[in-house]
């Protein structure tokens, strides 16, 4: 028999939310949280200070490229120590492909940061 845990499990179905969002006149993006992965550190580097280079350039692809609607870092938890350190918005057309897209920050993969990604629907034409 089940747990009520695994019961409870619901898995994202995106086609159901694509329905949704388009019978609620409502577009659909992809949010995601970058949060201190297992290789942060506060620590200051020359190599640090490269790979935050490198995230920016990247960030900044994926908005020369139509894909990047929102992002920054929140200043609260820069000031608190919290985990996370950056939100961001992207326009994608399934949760994979945003996944891919956040894939290629270079700090996402050496691990100083992880990500949670969210499906978030909201009105259309309040983003581009």
């Amino acid at each position: 028999m089940a747990s009520q845990r695994e019961e409870a499990i619901v898995h994202y179905n995106e086609a159901e939310a694509y329905e949704l969002a388009a019978s609620m006149d409502r577009a659909i993006y992809y949010v995601y949280l970058l949060k201190k992965g297992p290789t942060w550190s506060p620590d200051s580097s020359p190599e640090i200070t490269t790979l935050q280079e490198a995230h920016l350039r990247n960030l900044r692809r994926l908005v020369d490229e139509g894909k990047l609607v929102l992002n920054g870092p929140l200043l609260d938890a820069f000031q608190l120590g919290g985990d996370i350190r950056g939100i961001g918005v992207l326009k994608a057309s399934s949760l994979a492909e945003a996944q891919e897209w956040i894939s290629t920050d270079p700090m996402v993969k050496v691990g100083r940061l992880v990500f949670e990604i969210h499906a978030w629907m909201v009105a259309k034409g309040i983003l581009p």
